[in-house]
């Protein structure tokens, strides 16, 4: 029985995981702004679910929600940084506050979590830390970039975080999801005020009003999350898992057109080391 602490669980995949972790029999610690949206979940399983109210943006929260678990459960052995919202706005509509707001929520909020469980973690030599990121952060798509470059730095600390826990028993991983049927695009999406007509054929099309996609989305949270179970419980975690069909082919969609650039262009990438005599090339 491993214990786990999974932010933002009160809908979509965070729900659908605390679910799925309970269900296998581990204990969970179940986060979300409000508690009292949890309380089905540690109605149902008392024993091993622990229901905290956490504000990832909130140092203190966030210390005390780690402290709660380990008083609990005497140890983190998995950490789940899944809360996080979406925000949408073509490069020039991003306002400031709320594009601070986001990499607060989706980037530090994370960060922090992992700096609260790792003294912990280092001390047993033990444990796994799994940042939720997007094929976003791939794809790259039009109205998403303030959104992908939090998940695209998200992963950069993690590949970062891997290697420097990896001697001390410890595994981080990064995950990305394709297009689950969640709130996502729904209640937890957010967009700028502003819309700059200029944009409407690229960012302005996934706006929140020209977006159909909600409700219709192909992936489902709980198989999601029983692949994610699947994979922590088998004790091979990679560095990166990437969930859904579509999220598949835009990754290797996205690798391929990048392969075809990095091989056009090797040619002027390679010509920029001094000769072999150390002389500047003239």
């Amino acid at each position: 029985m491993a214990s786990w602490l999974i932010t933002g669980c009160s809908t979509g995949l965070g729900r659908s995981l605390a679910e799925e972790v309970l269900a296998a029999g581990h204990n969970a610690v179940v986060t979300a702004r409000d508690a009292a949206t949890l309380r089905d979940l540690v109605d149902a399983h008392p024993e091993t679910a622990l229901d905290v109210a956490l504000d990832v943006t909130d140092p203190a929260q966030v210390s005390a929600a780690v402290a709660r678990a380990e008083e609990r459960f005497g140890r983190i052995d998995v950490l789940v940084n899944n809360a996080g919202y979406g925000y949408r706005a073509a490069v020039e509509e991003g306002d400031d506050d709320d594009v601070r707001r986001l990499f607060d929520t989706n980037l530090f909020g994370a960060v922090a979590m992992i700096r609260a469980v790792l003294p912990g973690m280092r001390a047993r030599r033990a444990g796994t830390i799994v940042n939720i990121s997007s094929i976003g952060a791939r794809a790259c798509p039009p109205g998403s970039g303030y959104y992908a470059a939090t998940k695209a730095a998200m992963e950069a600390v993690t590949n970062a975080l891997r290697k420097e826990v990896a001697p001390l028993g410890i595994t981080a991983m990064s995950v990305e999801p394709g297009s689950f049927r969640t709130d996502f695009a729904g209640r937890s999406l957010t967009q700028s005020a502003a819309a700059i007509a200029d944009y409407a054929d690229t960012a302005g099309k996934r706006r929140k009003e020209n977006d159909t996609v909600h409700g219709r989305q192909p992936g489902d949270p709980a198989r999601a999350a029983a692949a994610l179970v699947e994979v922590l419980d088998a004790g091979t975690a990679p560095a990166l898992l990437v969930l859904g069909p579509d999220a598949l082919g835009i990754f290797r969609s996205v690798a391929d057109e990048q392969r075809a650039d990095l091989d056009a262009w090797a040619e002027v990438s390679a010509s920029t080391d001094f000769d072999t005599n150390g002389t500047a090339r003239s």
